[in-house]
């Protein structure tokens, strides 16, 4: 078992800036399953709609998968030393307002993906709010 928690969503104004966090923790890390071994993902879901993709990457920090509504705004990193994932989100825009959900995907492949069911595990998510 995988648990990821998110931090670092809050109210901003439109063109801020926010980086959220999602840190990885669980059984799976004690057994000889490491961080590195999964692919990441983040996701958001706004109210009344569905959850979608905005970036992903691979267990080995290479080849990010962006959403295009986001390429050029938003990098997605992570640190496998402490088992954590970053998404840095500059010069937001109102309709980035959404709650961000990170998710972790155990499959050996893809390298990275942008579908919901390749990802085995969610967190809870952060909210982020960009007023206009």
């Amino acid at each position: 078992q995988v648990q990821l928690v998110e931090s670092g969503g809050g109210l901003v104004q439109a063109g801020a800036s926010l980086r959220l966090s999602c840190a990885a923790s669980g059984r799976s890390f004690t057994t000889g399953r490491t961080f590195r071994s999964y692919a990441m993902g983040w996701f958001r879901q706004a109210p009344g709609k569905e959850r979608e993709f905005v970036a992903a990457i691979s267990r080995s920090g290479t080849n990010p998968l962006y959403a295009d509504s986001v390429k050029g705004r938003f990098t997605i990193s992570r640190d496998n030393s402490k088992n954590t994932m970053y998404l840095q989100m500059k010069s937001l825009k109102p309709e980035d307002t959404a709650v961000y959900i990170c998710a972790a995907d155990e499959a050996p492949i893809p390298e990275v993906a942008s579908q919901e069911y390749w990802y085995d595990y969610w967190g809870q998510g952060t909210q982020v709010t960009v007023s206009s």
